[in-house]
This record gives C-alpha cells, structure tokens and sequence, in this order.
C-alpha cells in the first residue's frame, strides 16, 4: 500500500534557508554525478582502446560500456545497504560516506595504468573501482533528496526536491564540460594523458562537496520518526509492506534513464565513429541542452506543485515516445544546428518527466522506511534503464546492420512502460495538500 503521510510543518525559522538547502543538495548529487558521468563519456571515447584493446573497435566500445553498466549493477546493494542505514541513522551521515567513497573511487580511475603497462589487471581494477563507485551513487539520490523535500515548505517540495534532480544535470555538464575543454589536444596526447584529468580533478570538486554537506542538518522528519518507533529492517519492511511503490517507482524511471544514457553516451559513440562527428560538436551540443535544464528542472517541478507531478511526468513520457523516432534521423542529417537543437530539446523535454521524481517518490513511503525505499525504486529503475541502455542500444545497432531503428524502439518502448507506471500510481503534490513529513 502506498503511503500518504501528513504531518504539521515546523515553523519557518527551524528550517535551514533555501540557498543552504539548494546548495546542500544540489553540489553533492552534482559532485556525484560528476564523477559517475565522467566514466560515462571516457567509457564511449576512451576506454575502448586503452583498457579494452581490440580490432574492431565497435568490440572495444562494447566491452568498455559493459563496464560503465557494471556500476549500474552495484547500485541496488549501495541503495539496499545505505539506504538502511539512512533510515536507521540519519541522511546526513550517509551522504556523507557516499561522497567519499565515490570520490576516492574516480581519483583512482583517473591514476589507473593502462592494458598496455599492466595487461589484464587494467580492466579488472577499472570493473572493482566501478563497482565501488556504483555502491555509492546507490545511496546519494535518496538522502539528498530528503535533505530537501524534508526540510521543505508544504506546497514547495517538489520545487526543494528539483535541486537534486538539478544537481545531476550539473554534474553531467561539469563532466561534459571538463571533456569538452580538452577537445582540443592532439589525439595522442588526450589519449595518453588528457582523459585523466577530469578524473583527477574530482579531489578537489570532492572536497568542496564534503564542506558543503557538513554544515546541514539532519531532518526534523527523521528526528522525529526516530524519537517515536523505527523500523528494525527497514528495508525489509518497506519491500514488504510497499512493494507495489517499488515497482511501479522502478518502472516510472526506466524511459528516462534509458533516453538520456543513450544521448549521453551511445550517441557519442555512433556520432564520432560511424558518422565522423566532431566528438566537441555532441559534447558541446549536451553542454547546452543540461545547461538549459538549469532553467526548466525547477520550472517542470514548480509546476508539479500547483497541478500534481503526474500531468508533469506523463507529459515528459509523451516527449519520450514521440522523440524516440525523431533524434537519429535528425543527427544524420549533419547539420551541425540541426544536431545542436535535437540535443537541446532532448535534454529540456526529458526533463519534464524527470524533474518532480525526487518529491514524487518521497511521496510514495513512509518517513521510517523512505531513503530504503527511493533508493531501492530509483536505483533498480537506473540498472534496467540507464546501465543496460548503452550495451543494448550497441548491440542492436550491430546486429541489425548498423541501423539505428531497432535503438529508437527500444526508446519508445521504456518509455511507453514509465507511461503504464505512471497511470497506475497517484497524483501526489497537488499544492492544496502536503503528503510528505516536514
């Protein structure tokens, strides 16, 4: 059953101040997601020739995005493990850990040695590291989402909550960006020691994150609920009890996770090697489209506030479906406006069924059992949408003659299945009612 919890708010000045909230929550997910998409762009450009040696280079590109989905595949332990203990001892602690560990886990990838100094160890510390880092990021979401949805106004938590959704189009553009900068070294020295970088640099942007998140405070919402009676397992009791909310919060995900994976790094991928685009024109074109995702995630989620999130997310749905069909041929066309507008429209019409997801979810369980169970939905939604999309969307374009159909119906149809999800759960966040513990 899904739960609707409805508590009076703290008074206003018990509460930290939106710039604090807004920066607490959005600069660690930022700082996240930073780390983890940098992977992602070094998985399609990189990695295939200096971990992952073959003599086809689709072969290297595949095994090297097998890679990047083996840290989708930890997420759910990192969200089960530390989403309990977020229940059990506080948001804040464990966002903490998560920024550690998934800062130390990016340096190390950044020093690693290639296949050609250490042979077969290369790949196999890259897959352990990736692991690591993939148990962490199973556990940021959640607890920066509550950070701010519970500290957040009644009638504004969708709006609180959009910071961290926001922070992960930061992170993506800080990593973009940092690869975009070095678009202009000679291959061979970007190949040799220019993709480290963006890497290496995450100690620094590690550090301001963990500054940032040490001034918070915990939760009245938590403070509560563990003054009163905690669950011993959490997640055994919101597996239990909420199951329904689990799935359909997992499938509510998948469409978008495997749309903006696919953007994010197969279409790096087939942009660069099988229609000889200027890597910088696509990394460029997604800088501009996740910069403009700084206006229109708050906006999308300011809007859930007033109407519900679902009108919102189903609206993005649709724009998944439909876009689905539309983007290959638009970047086939060359045109490098063209391609800089697909990828813009991308990026701010997915946004919609992505930016009220941190409130709606929150929304979905209770106060006791909530980082275990965001996490849970969330990160099973990452692993069968954004971890799997780039290894399928690869090898349905090179077992159907390189033809990008097959990828564009897959699009459609994890879109069409967040769709299903989506009808089939409530329309929280109506302004006129507060369904989440301030």
């Amino acid at each position: 059953m899904i739960s609707h919890e409805a508590a009076p708010d703290h008074k206003p000045e018990s509460r930290p101040s939106l710039v604090k909230l807004a920066t607490a929550s959005c600069a660690g997910t930022a700082i996240e997601y930073y780390d983890f998409l940098a992977y992602a762009i070094a998985a399609s450009t990189v990695f295939n020739v200096v971990f992952f040696p073959a003599t086809d280079p689709l072969i290297g590109t595949l095994l090297s995005l097998a890679t990047f989905a083996t840290g989708f595949i930890a997420r759910p332990l990192g969200g089960i493990v530390i989403g309990h203990f977020g229940d059990k001892l506080g948001r804040k602690k464990m966002l903490l850990l998560t920024l550690i560990v998934m800062g130390a886990c990016t340096v190390l990838i950044g020093a690693l040695p290639t296949y050609a100094q250490i042979g077969i160890w290369a790949p196999i510390a890259l897959v352990l590291l990736r692991l690591l880092q993939g148990f962490a990021a199973g556990g940021e979401f959640a607890g920066a989402a509550l950070i701010a949805i519970e500290h957040a106004p009644s009638g504004k938590k969708g709006f609180y909550g959009s910071w961290t959704i926001l922070g992960v189009s930061i992170g993506a553009l800080l990593a973009t960006g940092a690869f975009a900068l070095l678009g202009g070294l000679p291959k061979e020295e970007f190949m040799s020691w220019g993709w480290r970088m963006p890497f290496l640099a995450s100690i620094v942007i590690g550090a301001i994150g963990l500054l940032v998140r040490f001034g918070i405070e915990e939760t009245p919402a938590f403070l509560k609920a563990k003054a009163a009676k905690p669950a011993k397992l959490p997640i055994v009791q919101v597996i239990r009890d909420q199951p329904k909310a689990i799935l359909l919060s997992t499938g509510a995900l998948i469409g978008y996770s495997t749309f903006v994976y696919i953007v994010f790094t197969f279409l790096l991928s087939y942009g660069t090697q099988e229609l000889g685009l200027p890597r910088t024109l696509l990394l460029n074109a997604s800088m501009l489209g996740l910069l403009l995702q700084v206006v229109t995630v708050p906006a999308w989620a300011a809007l859930s506030d007033r109407i519900g999130r679902k009108p919102v997310m189903l609206l993005g749905g649709v724009f998944l479906v439909s876009f689905a069909f539309a983007l290959f041929p638009l970047i086939r066309t060359a045109n490098p406006g063209i391609i800089v507008a697909a990828i813009v429209v991308a990026y701010s019409g997915s946004a919609a069924i992505h930016a009220p997801m941190a409130a709606f979810f929150a929304e979905l369980f209770g106060t006791g059992v909530r980082y275990s169970g965001i996490s849970l939905g969330y990160q099973l939604g990452n692993v069968l949408g954004g971890g799997l999309a780039p290894v399928i969307a690869t090898a349905l374009f090179a077992a159907n003659g390189k033809s990008t159909d097959p990828v564009a119906f897959y699009l459609a149809v994890t879109a069409a299945i967040s769709i299903v999800c989506l009808l089939l759960l409530p329309n929280t966040g109506r302004k006129e009612s507060s369904t989440v513990d301030a």
